[in-house]
């Protein structure tokens, strides 16, 4: 990537960091107090994402890879991951500011088309492990929770909706989605131009990247599925997130309790896509899971805090990596040019 362009997402990162910083809802008085609460849950919570980020790198890195011999190191995966997700958290809509950034750096590696296509199905797995996540959580309530009329119906809608992506997921992955992505978004006002004429001018980059796709779930099982497994693991492990920072109030929490805090978090934030680093939307959904489940609703807020401020860390920890371990890959990236 051209270092005008890194210099973009890293000014677009600080000014994230920035406003995160003055978006906390108390006085740092009082955040450090709740921080030293914490003890010490909170390194264990940072640490718990090292290992969250190392399945989510290994599971775009099968894709990269596929079996064969990678034209990238999973220590460059695994930093553009941390850098990608830090700037996901920061804009609004969630994946719009991580991934041009991930497929510029990949690039020079893989050649356009394989960073594309690689970067929209990890995207496209990361989502899907999110649907199939809600929708064994809705199962798992029915065995550890109470029920009633009110809450049955939520989860029948719940486990519909999920059902209903799985199986619209599941159609893009046989015939590809880049080329009729691009045809929604030519209907789409102020983008629709754009995204018509980038079609007509690409269309035989966009053809190459729907094949791939397609190819991943059809002759690649093994990849595809992998892939989607890591996934889910990492949406289990970050479940311990929540684990940890319940332990310091109380004792009478499961890690089920958990799955189903995250789940319900997770999807009520989905839900409100459009707030940039989910402001508000988080914390609302900590509050309402936690008192769903009998647990006090200020330990949802207590538990929305400390992730906000585990968050933090990490931005900064992916803003600071894009400055740091730059290759050029100018070398792969004409041998990529000369095959292709």
């Amino acid at each position: 990537m051209k270092e005008k362009f890194r210099n973009i997402f890293y000014i677009f990162g600080i000014f994230a960091i920035v406003v995160m910083l003055f978006t906390f809802d108390m006085d740092y008085g009082e955040l450090w107090a709740n921080i030293r609460r914490a003890g010490g849950w909170l390194p264990a919570v940072i640490l718990l994402w090292v290992f969250i980020y190392y399945l989510n790198a290994w599971s775009w890195y099968a894709i990269i890879c596929d079996g064969k011999s990678a034209r990238v190191s999973f220590w460059k995966v695994y930093k553009l991951t941390i850098s990608g997700f830090a700037l996901n958290y920061a804009t609004p809509s969630g994946l719009m500011g991580g991934e041009p950034y991930r497929i510029m750096e990949l690039s020079p590696y893989v050649g356009v088309s394989k960073a594309t296509s690689s970067v929209i199905l990890y995207v496209m797995m990361h989502i899907f492990s999110h649907f199939w996540f809600w929708l064994t959580s809705s199962v798992l309530y029915v065995f550890v929770a109470p029920l009633n009329w009110g809450i049955g119906i939520m989860l029948a809608v719940v486990v519909g909706f999920c059902l209903l992506a799985i199986y619209f997921f599941m159609k893009g992955y046989r015939n590809g989605m880049a080329v009729r992505a691009l045809r929604m978004l030519s209907h789409v006002p102020f983008v629709g131009k754009w995204a018509k004429r980038f079609g007509e001018e690409q269309k035989e980059t966009l053809e190459r990247i729907d094949s791939q796709i397609a190819e991943l779930h059809k002759q690649r099982r093994s990849t595809f599925y992998i892939s989607l497994g890591l996934e889910y693991a990492a949406r289990v492990v970050g479940c311990l997130e929540v684990y940890f920072i319940l332990n310091i109030l109380t004792t009478d929490v499961s890690f089920f309790d958990c799955i189903l805090i995250m789940a319900f978090t997770s999807l009520f934030a989905n839900l409100l896509f459009f707030s940039p680093m989910q402001l508000g939307t988080r914390e609302g959904g900590f509050a309402l899971a936690t008192g769903g489940l009998a647990i006090p609703s200020a330990f949802g807020i207590y538990t929305s805090l400390i992730t906000r401020v585990r968050e933090l860390f990490w931005i900064i920890v992916g803003v600071m990596l894009m400055k740091i371990g730059n290759g050029t890959g100018k070398i792969k990236e004409k041998n990529e040019q000369e095959t292709e």
